[in-house]
């Protein structure tokens, strides 16, 4: 006989694409670490299969799971509740399958933008910073809200669909302290003087489009500015490369994925998961 069981709890992502996401790999490295019996499973999920997907989750028992693109503002539709911040940034990265009733609640939550505000904070507080955010998508809008709750005093939204960046600028206006606005992205950007922070919110230089950088001037970001980078694959993008080139303090999207990652663990499994485990883990697969 033995007391040994073989059903793991389980968590995922659905997204597509999936295949160059290293979520699962961080997870399990961390899951492994603190001895949980949890598995993390990354699942191709396309825009028409979202609501099987959500359906299959439930039914089989899992404990959450994430979402990344393009389904953070779809999943919307098949939850039943949203905490306060996923509410105010109207997009989901995070669903809590709570099943303590009688019937499973789904609970959307945003983590992106508390993961990248804990990324930040030890290269800049920002709290009284003037930020700018390229793009106005899912992840943009998580930072815009975290970032103008922590303290900044505006955030710019730079995007070429004016009607998307005015959202996500009015939003900000409307729901923080901080002033939103928003700034046409017109080609060769220029960065408006002091700002502290500037944020590349976008998918532009992910991998294989790693050649690829946001159109800025970089010679109008001011020295000693934070540019930071949501893409993780490849963690140095040229877009930080060429701010490190202008005197600036680059801040990869690594921090940001482990940050939201820890966050997403403590929802499913009430535990502390090791951040230190999980950037081990990326540094082997990106061979930093």
């Amino acid at each position: 006989m033995t007391d040994r069981t073989f059903c793991a709890e389980l968590t995922g992502s659905f997204s597509t694409s999936a295949a160059q996401n290293p979520t699962v790999a961080i997870m399990e490295a961390a899951f492994a670490d603190a001895g949980l019996d949890f598995r993390y499973i990354n699942c191709e999920v396309p825009p028409a299969n979202l609501a099987d997907a959500v359906r299959g989750a439930v039914a089989m028992g899992w404990r959450g799971f994430n979402c990344s693109i393009p389904h953070k503002v779809a999943v919307l539709d098949h939850l039943d509740e949203l905490a306060t911040s996923a509410e105010i940034i109207g997009a989901v990265n995070t669903v809590v399958i709570d099943r303590s009733g009688a019937t499973p609640r789904l609970i959307g939550e945003n983590t992106d933008g508390q993961g990248f505000v804990a990324s930040l904070r030890p290269v800049r507080d920002p709290s009284g910073q003037h930020v700018v955010i390229l793009g106005a998508g899912g992840a943009a809008r998580a930072i815009a809200v975290e970032v103008a709750l922590a303290g900044a005093l505006s955030i710019t939204i730079v995007n070429r669909t004016p009607e998307r960046g005015q959202a996500v600028a009015d939003l900000i206006d409307t729901r923080t302290s901080a002033a939103g606005r928003y700034l046409p992205w017109t080609p060769r950007l220029h960065v408006p003087h002091g700002t502290g922070v500037l944020i590349n919110a976008t998918s532009i230089g992910f991998h294989p489009n790693e050649g690829d950088t946001p159109d800025v001037d970089m010679g109008t970001v001011e020295p000693g500015t934070v540019v930071a980078d949501v893409v993780v694959n490849p963690p140095m993008t040229g877009f930080l490369r060429s701010a490190q080139d202008h005197g600036c303090t680059p801040l990869d999207g690594l921090g940001m994925l482990v940050n939201q990652a820890l966050i997403n663990a403590r929802l499913w499994t009430g535990q502390e998961l090791s951040g230190a485990v999980m950037r081990h883990e990326l540094e082997e697969i990106f061979q930093i």
